[in-house]
């Protein structure tokens, strides 16, 4: 080898030296493209495991106005600053904010154990000591049935279920089967009287929680949905004036079942429950953190993608929804790093109160995209807004309507992702192959017409705004880590989630460079019901 070197050198000192006006004339080497760069950002340089590590593992969960939530606001708000893209706080009117300092719930009597619980949000503290009552009461008409009874009690308000068997696996990747059963149109329902039946489902909680404290009940208990000892601990009573007064505790199931199972055999068991929980109402307002990457056509509007920042408290939050919002952020941070030039801005957006009612999204879409309904109807708040903004007409459009070209949105763990829900939109389909074409090795190709919902692109659907989701590998998401307690890092997948950075970047810059906006939906009108036939339900 040494000698080859040393010929090849020798060979090099009788070859003409370039002079200066050779090498002032020699062409640069070509600008990578953009997804070139893109995929070097995101893999090289790639930051998107250490950002979702600090939502989890430093800052923790992030319910809506806690004191946790507000440590994320800062510091994803001082992230995007650091990548040099604008970026504001932008308030709207939520409730109280709830944290958990400490909880443990323990049967005393027949005999000592520890059991896993975990506190209701927006419940209050308890320190409480007190037999137990198995009480099954889910609509108002069943409060007769307990009256008198629950007195000194805690009261476990959920029917005690059989165990069940786990059949399949819990954890899953989309094959191409699952992703071709995707690709459906998906007829729209509409039932005039549903948005109702769901409201005074609401006031329900409200009307048990002035029952309860009639009854004078000392704290209720209720199950968890999940076997595994899962618990939430999910709660909707969050405006000032609305929280309950009696503490609230969910119980793991098998946990709940042992209790249920003593109270029907001999004695009621004793319960001690122990919550130190904290209210904060220094500020009632929650707030979106909403960045920008500015465009070079002022006149051509903007993209946007976004996912929640809040979560619930049982653990971190991590693929519900510190996976979708380290996902935003690492695309802001390669875009910006990429040194691309857009045609239109780029807007990335960490929305507030996702869990709570979609109010941070539904914020900005009265903001700047449209109104709904009559202005002198009364107000809606919290849930009743979630439930009810959809049924009120007509929509207003608001001069920013039309700048908003498509959206995208990322909530559904930290699975892979493998294309785009078209929403009903099929106008939109060729137009998303064209732009996941590039993408095939990265497996992102999938292209699904149907519609989906309960996250942030819904209500800009429900205005005339293209807003999209991605389809993702669900992993363990729905089976056993949504709203539980193992929602850690322990369960996000980091190829994952550098892939799914990567492919929302570039969906993005493909957006936003696109010649023309994608195409949009009609203004909706008030819809006839589907089903004009069909006899009113009672409130079930």
């Amino acid at each position: 080898m040494r000698r080859l070197l040393i010929a090849a050198a020798a060979a090099g000192a009788l070859l003409p030296a370039a002079s200066s006006a050779q090498r002032e004339r020699a062409p640069a080497a070509p600008a990578p493209a953009p997804l070139a760069r893109i995929i070097d950002q995101g893999t090289n340089h790639s930051q998107v495991m250490p950002i979702v590590q600090h939502l989890t593992d430093v800052i923790g969960p992030r319910l809506t106005n806690s004191p946790q939530m507000r440590v994320a606001e800062a510091w994803t708000a001082a992230k995007f600053a650091e990548w040099d893209l604008t970026v504001r706080r932008e308030g709207f009117a939520f409730g109280r904010g709830w944290s958990i300092e400490r909880s443990s719930v323990r049967m005393v009597q027949p005999r000592a154990l520890q059991l896993t619980a975990i506190p209701v949000a927006w419940t209050p503290a308890a320190d409480v000591s007190a037999p137990i009552v198995v009480a099954p009461m889910r609509r108002e008409e069943d409060f007769a049935k307990y009256r008198g009874q629950l007195r000194g009690r805690v009261v476990l308000l959920t029917r005690p279920d059989d165990a069940r068997d786990a059949t399949e696996p819990a954890f899953r990747r989309l094959t191409g089967e699952d992703l071709a059963k995707l690709d459906r149109f998906q007829q729209p329902r509409y039932d005039p009287d549903a948005a109702d039946r769901r409201v005074k489902r609401l006031d329900y909680a409200k009307k048990l929680d002035a029952f309860l404290v009639a009854e004078g009940a000392v704290a209720y208990a209720t199950m968890s949905r999940l076997d595994g000892k899962l618990v939430h601990g999910e709660g909707y009573l969050f405006g000032a004036g609305d929280t309950p007064r009696v503490p609230g505790v969910e119980i793991a199931a098998e946990d709940y079942r042992r209790l249920a199972r003593l109270a029907r055999s001999g004695p009621a068991p004793m319960l001690e429950i122990k919550s130190d929980v904290r209210f904060d109402d220094r500020d009632p307002q929650a707030y979106n953190i909403v960045a920008e990457l500015p465009g070079t056509d002022r006149g051509a509007g903007y993209v946007m993608a976004g996912a929640h920042l809040d979560s619930w408290v049982a653990a971190d939050g991590a693929a519900d929804n510190a996976a979708g919002s380290a996902m935003v952020m690492e695309a802001a941070r390669i875009l910006a790093a990429s040194g691309v030039r857009p045609r239109r801005a780029i807007r990335f957006a960490l929305w507030n109160a996702e869990e709570q009612g979609l109010l941070g999204s539904l914020s900005y879409v009265e903001r700047y995209l449209a109104t709904r309904g009559d202005p002198n109807q009364p107000p809606l708040t919290g849930l009743q807004l979630y439930y009810g903004w959809s049924q009120r007409w007509p929509i207003r459009p608001r001069p920013g309507w039309g700048d908003l070209a498509a959206y995208f949105n990322i909530d559904n763990g930290s699975g892979r992702l493998r294309g785009l829900y078209a929403e009903n939109n099929p106008a939109a389909v060729p137009i998303f192959r064209d732009w996941l074409a590039p993408l095939a090795s990265l497996g992102a190709t999938a292209v699904a017409n149907r519609p989906t919902g309960g996250t942030d692109h819904v209500f800009m659907q429900a205005v005339g705004v293209p807003g999209f989701q991605f389809i993702q590998d669900p992993l363990d998401y729905g089976t056993r880590v949504h709203h539980t307690s193992i929602d850690t890092f322990d369960h996000l997948v980091a190829d994952d989630m550098r892939q799914g950075a990567m492919v929302l970047a570039h969906v993005l810059l493909s957006a936003a460079d696109a010649d023309r906006p994608l195409p949009r939906p009609p203004l909706p009108t008030k819809p006839a019901a589907t089903d004009p036939f069909a006899y009113p339900q009672d409130d079930d």
